[in-house]
């Protein structure tokens, strides 16, 4: 059976101006189990897994001079067979436990795998650095009819080929198997396989060393939990960002730009010095803030994502598979956030990275096991970053991907930062805003 997907992206347009069609054809649905006998029985997830149990969309673009396509989807497939025996998780399926949280049954069914092809080039998708889930969600196969993650195997990969002899690897991935920097050994150790090299970095599969405490100790006040009340500036205000068209753009900040906003963080001698990410995240929270029009009295949330790994006490093991990170915060009004000059935006950054300690993340972890809530995101700027991340070293054989990132983000309140370019000295800063906010938005980037 072959499913054709159709869908108009204006933004495509052929060498005579007509609009272009992208017609995806997937070919049937297999399940790659992995190549030898794996463990069987229930896989415990951390609390720090529980949070984040969402599908991530991604797609990795490669096109090599000396390869053609032919051969990707039958190197890759075979690949993810033989990866999946140190994976084995992977090829089980979500299920709830007798405590009412997720866990994995390693069943070995596998992942789903799809073979597609595309009616054009890779260049006539148009700019695939900024999400676009209209047409780059042709990239990816999505289980029909699933209702809930349970329904979702934890990964679901697609190999599109193109008219111009490249391809590309679309990924369905479960956040609660791995964070960013797992995701990115999972996938680079499948490269390394479809090559023929060992393993670089091994996967580290117990997660027992974060499970909670016994009894828990809530010792930190946990407001990234906190639910934050929303003042309407006026009935039509753009801060309802719920009942707003979002319009999705990207802005690039070259070295010279970071260091300018740097400079700029540091002019009034409060701090020495301040990293890329701390200037960056406390300049976009200043300027999404203003452009949602924020009230003065208005508290308004900062989350970010800190990598949990070295912090621990003892740190976790290299290779660790699973979620390491843990999300911290600052809270504001954001009147003071706006009156303020952007040393202060700054000082809250720092501030909360500070905070993450072994003692903070052992009492996170046993907050949720007490409460079971959820991270709340009214208010809230939720920074992600990729920047960090080496997806783009990733080598099945056609050399690294010309391109990679997410086909959407995974919420309105989501800004994702991304490095670019040749060198990766480049940040791209992708974020949704309704369009009269984005208009202010973009004004406010002019540094």
């Amino acid at each position: 059976m072959v499913v054709e997907l159709e869908v108009s992206a204006a933004t495509m347009g052929s060498s005579n101006g007509d609009v272009l069609q992208l017609s995806v054809k997937q070919g049937e649905p297999t399940l790659v189990p992995p190549a030898e006998e794996t463990e069987k029985g229930l896989y415990f997830l951390s609390n720090l897994d529980q949070n984040i149990a969402v599908i991530v969309r991604t797609i990795y673009s490669f096109k090599s001079e000396e390869m053609g396509n032919e051969k990707a989807g039958e190197v890759i497939k075979n690949a993810l067979k033989r990866v999946l025996v140190h994976y084995y998780p992977l090829a089980g399926r979500l299920t709830i436990s007798s405590e009412g949280k997720l866990i994995v049954a390693c069943t070995g069914e596998g992942a789903i795998f799809v073979e597609a092809e595309a009616n054009c080039t890779m260049k006539e998708i148009g700019d695939t650095t900024k999400p676009d889930p209209e047409t780059l969600g042709k990239l990816v196969y999505d289980i029909p009819g699933a209702k809930n993650i349970l329904e979702m195997p934890p990964l679901v990969a697609q190999v599109t080929k193109f008219k111009c002899g490249g391809f590309v690897l679309g990924l369905c991935m479960n956040h609660c198997m791995f964070d960013g920097i797992g995701a990115m050994e999972f996938v680079n150790s499948w490269g390394e396989t479809a090559r023929g090299l060992p393993l670089a970095v091994p996967p580290f599969l117990d997660r027992s060393t974060l499970a909670a405490r016994s009894p828990p100790k809530i010792e930190h006040l946990h407001q990234e939990f906190a639910e934050i009340e929303h003042k309407l500036k006026h009935s039509t205000s753009t801060t309802d960002i719920c009942s707003n068209e979002m319009l999705y753009k990207s802005f690039c900040f070259d070295p010279d730009k970071l260091d300018q906003l740097k400079m700029k963080a540091t002019e009034n001698g409060v701090h020495d010095k301040c990293t890329t990410f701390e200037a960056l995240s406390a300049f976009v929270w200043k300027a999404r803030t203003e452009a949602l029009e924020f009230l003065p009295d208005q508290q308004t949330k900062l989350l970010f994502a800190v990598d949990g790994r070295p912090k621990f006490n003892p740190p976790l093991p290299k290779g660790y598979f699973g979620n390491g990170i843990v999300l911290t915060n600052s809270i504001c009004q954001a009147g003071e956030l706006l009156e303020k000059p952007l040393s202060f935006a700054v000082g809250l950054v720092k501030d909360a990275i500070k905070m993450v300690t072994d003692e903070y993340m052992r009492s996170a972890i046993d907050y949720f096991e007490v409460t079971r809530a959820r991270p709340s995101l009214a208010s809230t700027l939720l920074i992600t970053t990729w920047s960090r991340l080496s997806f783009h070293t990733t080598d099945f054989g056609w050399g690294e991907p010309v391109l990679s990132g997410p086909v959407a983000l995974p919420e309105k309140e989501v800004v994702l930062f991304s490095s670019i370019g040749k060198e990766r000295k480049s940040i791209n800063v992708l974020l949704g805003l309704p369009a009269p906010a984005m208009k202010i938005f973009q004004e406010l980037m002019q540094i």
